[in-house]
């Protein structure tokens, strides 16, 4: 899909940016998100678990995780980090030993379908 070729270790290279992107960005950003305690499932589905509240109980496969103010906070938190990492990227893009273990990633076709259209309307006679 890239109209200019990647040897082997520029794509080695790009791969450790990725992961040390969205470590540093994404994945310390949802540690509150993240942190709390989890319920367990007998079902294995999560349709056995429900949330109860003053107002009724809310199943857990219905639940909003996150609300709408938490999100805007969430967004502009990993855009703030995501733009320090950037302008800063020779100092901060080094694979840690977490990210050493993650898999290889890999290019997202939902993505990739922006890709093609943005390409194709840059190459358009205008």
């Amino acid at each position: 899909m890239n109209s200019t070729p990647m040897t082997r270790a520029q794509r080695h290279s790009l791969e450790k940016v990725a992961k040390s992107l969205v470590e540093s960005c994404v994945r310390n950003a949802l540690e509150d998100v993240h942190a709390g305690i989890f319920p367990s499932s007998q079902s294995g589905d999560y349709s056995d678990v429900k949330v109860v509240t003053p107002y009724g109980e809310i199943p857990w496969t219905r639940l909003g995780r996150i609300s709408d103010e938490e999100m805007k906070v969430l967004m502009i938190d990993i855009v703030n980090k995501t733009y320090t990492f950037l302008r800063y990227l020779e100092e901060l893009a080094a694979e840690s030993a977490q990210t050493r273990h993650w898999d290889r990633p890999k290019l997202d076709q939902d993505l990739m379908i922006s890709v093609r259209h943005r390409r194709a309307v840059r190459r358009s006679p205008r």
